[in-house]
């Protein structure tokens, strides 16, 4: 069981690794000792020297609760038992309901290294089409979006350094001050130099209070403004006409299309004033070199991927993407949001970015994996689908997680626990007992991220190299280890390395070619560079900052303009259920809170969740500061205190998803092109707590 562990014997002083938490993936050094001192790297550009709370007290995770033996129906066991164990029970679900009578789903959190190796497990070992991972509720609708405009899919397609140099930012969507601090340096020194920020959220977040102008939209309307905002630069002839003759196409259509939306019209939907449009227009227009940003605010909805592909149209009539200094990106999620998907773990995709329904892509792979492409699987469920059918008469019957916390981060999570709970088998890899773990048939004891090596893509496409700082404690075994093991009682088969080196250099051969090149890309090049961007087809290449400069990986080189349509919210506000519901983070903690809920001073900072709402609000429902409230959907419901403010909407409530409950209120609604679940909004009332 979770033990509380001293700190590690000191094994290096000083090893210059990055953060376990955000896609900014911040540089660090690991100095172990009497006790492990966190202190910030200067050669990073992403935090050049800045750290933010989660990132200076990560040393704690290291030393804190763990677990540090497998745990068998909650009995403690050793490795080899356990995996017989799970190897035994994989063959008879898979007697009993085929391949895919077995699941498998990761996390964006994995090195490029485990993601590549759980993608290729599960189509080699498993056979099984029923794989996919938590990243698909970060960052697939802006994926699908600039992969359908620009041939290519990468949060930041140029350095994040560019935007210092932008003389004007829009976020949509995005609270970096409080989600990855760190990047807040960039937009603070744009500013200086006389820069100016937009930020559209429905909050006035803390990074919205540093804006030179916020947008406050109604939840679930962000595709709305963009299609207005669209309206006003063709209506003011601010396009450039230039750049959109020269460099995309079909504009026509979406000129056509944005003429309905009329600012009048969208200031009725959005309750964003015309004048507060204009404005940001205007500041737009006038910059020489401008970005725009996404975050999950606008794009975890129904309609995310048009949501983007809105903000994609307003940049791309703007002239911004592939000009040095300016463009569209996404501020990604999770630590290795990015390479996450880029390597096999998405339930559509194959290392280096390739189709899996692709034959070019499965023959190129499946030559490096040893193995007759017709031998590969399809495409299998996504996410929330494959979690949605565990345990049903076609869905799989036994589920291998690694990585995730499905019950606190999945929407709609009382039907996930129903799911998980009807499954033969549930197998867990994860470094501490967190709460889907409880559940689990086999608890895994795994590594983390200053115990092992491996690479992370950061939110620019920069390739980074985590070095192993520390020994982890004796009975702890590595994901690589972990599939190794199994994979030789499966198949009786040794091409599973635990070696990260070995298992990066077999992904550089897979993604070769594809999309998502990282062939020359090696760990030497990583430590003397400080990072490689991809693509980066051959060693004597030099990576590829702003791969749009000179055209887009599309068939003729041009990003292309899509025309989309704004629609309400799946759920929207009715009697029965007068408010919006809207989710997001708090400064102190971390995704599910599975880590940074087990540290004393992010706890002390964050103890609980809240209610935020108006005081109008308030006043109406007769609520105090600090009062227990109940926030019920159609789903479910959950209780916190009310933290009472003027910086939310009177007609929304938000909640932070650190804490198990939030998610038992999101709607599981899914993007038509994403597979992106609706958790930005949904329909609540509130009332006082029994």
């Amino acid at each position: 069981m979770p033990v509380s562990l001293p700190a590690p014997p000191p094994v290096k002083a000083g090893t210059a690794t990055h953060c376990p938490y955000c896609a900014l993936q911040c540089g660090m050094n690991v100095a172990t000792g009497e006790t492990i001192t966190i202190t910030p790297r200067q050669d990073i550009p992403a935090n050049a020297g800045g750290l933010c709370q989660k990132g200076w007290t990560a040393g704690e995770l290291l030393t804190g609760d763990r677990l540090t033996t497998p745990l068998l129906h909650g009995e403690e066991v050793g490795w080899n038992e356990a995996l017989d164990f799970v190897a035994d029970r994989i063959r008879a679900v898979q007697a009993a309901h085929g391949p895919d009578g077995v699941a498998v789903f990761g996390g964006g959190g994995l090195t490029n290294e485990k993601a590549y190796q759980l993608g290729k497990f599960a189509r080699v070992v498993l056979r099984t089409s029923q794989i996919d991972y938590n990243g698909r509720f970060c960052m697939s609708s802006a994926a699908a979006a600039t992969g359908r405009a620009f041939g290519m899919d990468r949060g930041l397609p140029f350095p994040i350094t560019d935007l210092a140099r932008a003389d004007a930012v829009l976020l949509a969507g995005g609270n970096v001050a409080e989600t990855m601090p760190p990047f807040v340096r960039h937009l603070a020194a744009m500013r200086e130099a006389g820069g100016r920020l937009i930020v559209i959220d429905p909050r006035v977040t803390p990074t919205a209070r540093q804006a030179d102008l916020h947008l406050q939209p109604t939840p679930g309307t962000d595709l709305a403004l963009a299609l207005g905002l669209l309206h006003i630069v063709v209506a003011q002839g601010d396009v450039d006409e230039d750049y959109v003759v020269a460099r995309t196409t079909g504009f026509e259509a979406v000129r056509t299309s944005v003429a309905a939306w009329w600012p009048e019209r969208v200031e009725r939907i959005t309750g964003v004033p015309v004048a507060r449009m204009r404005a940001a227009v205007a500041i737009l227009a006038a910059a020489d070199r401008a970005a725009i940003l996404t975050g999950r605010g606008a794009e975890q909805h129904a309609k995310g991927t048009d949501t983007v592909g809105a903000f994609v149209n307003l940049a791309l009539a703007l002239g911004l993407p592939g000009r040095e200094g300016s463009g569209y990106g996404c501020v990604t999620g999770q630590g290795n949001g990015q390479g996450g998907r880029e390597h096999g773990q998405k339930a559509d995709q194959l290392p280096g970015y390739r189709k899996i329904d692709d034959p070019a892509a499965r023959a190129h792979v499946a030559a490096v994996w040893g193995v007759d492409p017709d031998e590969l699987p399809g495409p299998g469920r996504s996410a929330y689908e494959l979690l949605d059918a565990l345990g049903t008469p076609t869905g799989p019957r036994a589920l291998l997680l690694f990585g995730s916390n499905p019950l606190v981060s999945a929407p709609h999570a009382g039907r996930v626990a129903e799911r998980l709970g009807a499954l033969d088998l549930l197998v867990v890899s994860d470094m501490v007992l967190s709460e889907t773990a409880a559940t689990a048939d086999v608890v895994l004891p795994t590594t983390q991220w200053a115990e092992e090596s491996g690479t992370m893509t950061n939110l620019e496409g920069r390739v980074l190299l985590r070095r192993r700082a520390i020994d982890p404690p004796a009975g702890v075994r590595s994901d690589l280890e972990i599939l190794r093991g199994l994979a030789a009682r499966l198949r009786g088969t040794d091409g599973f390395s635990a070696d990260p080196r070995e298992v990066f250099d077999e992904l550089r051969r897979a993604s070769a070619g594809g999309i998502a090149d990282y062939a020359g890309i090696t760990y030497e090049r990583i430590a003397a560079e400080t990072g490689v961007f991809w693509p980066c087809p051959a060693e004597d290449h030099p990576g590829t900052p702003r791969p749009f400069l000179d055209r887009f990986p599309t068939p003729d080189g041009r990003a292309r303009f899509l025309p989309v349509e704004h629609r309400p919210p799946d759920e929207d506000v009715d009697a029965e259920y007068p408010l919006y519901l809207t989710t997001g983070r708090v400064l102190a903690h971390y995704q599910s809170g599975a880590q940074t809920r087990r540290i004393a001073a992010l706890n002390a900072a964050a103890p609980e969740g809240f209610v935020e709402l108006h005081p109008d609000l308030a006043e109406r429902l007769d609520v105090t500061h600090g009062e227990r409230l109940r926030v019920i959907g159609r789903r479910g419901e959950t209780e916190a205190p009310a933290r009472v403010s003027a910086a939310i909407r009177p007609d929304t409530v938000f909640m932070p998803f650190h804490w198990p409950g939030v998610n038992l209120l999101t709607n599981p609604a899914l993007d038509p092109v994403s597979r992106m679940p609706e958790f930005k909004v949904c329909a609540v009332r509130v009332e006082r707590a029994r």
